[in-house]
């Protein structure tokens, strides 16, 4: 159970111009429960990521880094799927098809690249993602992106937390107002290099995608790397920045 961590509302999130969230209840494990996410984000965007150090990564996570890679110079990232229930890990050449075709089939409905999208998994190990019931949620989820869907896409992503973990706050640069909102899940298996956890944390602020690369290997060595519980490293440990710059704030 969580400890000493506040229960959050609705109210608290939040929403970051240029970041829409849209939910789905799939039925990829359990029925009637939260279980799709879709993130969108605005054309232009900078997002960076770092990831698990264990030598045996899912699918999600080689997929996420190829498409990363491939967008440093390209079109860049435009979404991000994430889906609870099952971690598409330990599944061979058939997990890696089936994170491709995640990302073929939402690019296809938000009229983007494949590659332009990231996909997440989380939950149960060695079982093959049950892709005809993720693929069948998307058109839910997108119906319902929103910038202020902070708080049921952090009930999305959960497996076993006791209760959603997210956080907002607002600060001043020059004068001008800027948001940060993050969501994470995340109860077990928790040991240095990441923490066992898929975190995504969004600001309306804009960064030059070098500075936060740069950015983000200090975030994640300062905080998600500096903390254990039993010493286990996931497969799909995930942590996620992204910067919109619709606030007209610019920060270099």
């Amino acid at each position: 159970m969580a400890v000493n961590f506040p229960t959050i509302t609705a109210d608290q999130l939040k929403p970051v111009a240029g970041v829409e969230l849209g939910y789905a209840q799939a039925g990829i494990r359990k029925a009637d429960r939260k279980d799709l996410l879709v993130i969108r984000l605005r054309e232009g965007s900078s997002v960076s990521g770092v990831f698990t150090q264990n030598a045996f990564c899912a699918a999600p996570v080689h997929v996420c880094k190829q498409h990363l890679s491939a967008n440093q110079t390209g079109a860049g990232i435009r979404a991000l799927i994430i889906n609870t229930g099952c971690a598409n890990a330990g599944t061979g050449a058939q997990g890696m098809d089936d994170a491709q075709r995640t990302c073929a089939e939402l690019a296809h409905l938000l009229n983007i690249q494949s590659n332009q999208i990231l996909p997440f998994s989380t939950g149960v190990i060695l079982e093959h993602l049950p892709i005809d019931k993720l693929t069948a949620g998307m058109p839910a989820a997108i119906h319902n992106l929103q910038e202020d869907n902070w708080y049921n896409a952090a009930q999305a992503i959960m497996t076993t937390d006791t209760q959603a973990k997210a956080v907002s706050k607002q600060i001043q640069i020059n004068g001008q107002t800027i948001t940060i909102t993050g969501i994470s899940k995340g109860a077990g298996m928790i040991k240095p290099n990441m923490a066992t956890m898929l975190g995504f944390v969004a600001t309306d602020a804009g960064v030059p995608q070098a500075d936060l690369d740069s950015m983000m290997r200090r975030i994640a060595d300062q905080s998600f790397n500096c903390i254990t519980v039993d010493g286990d490293t996931s497969t799909n440990d995930s942590f996620i920045v992204m910067a919109s710059g619709a606030s007209g704030v610019q920060c270099k």
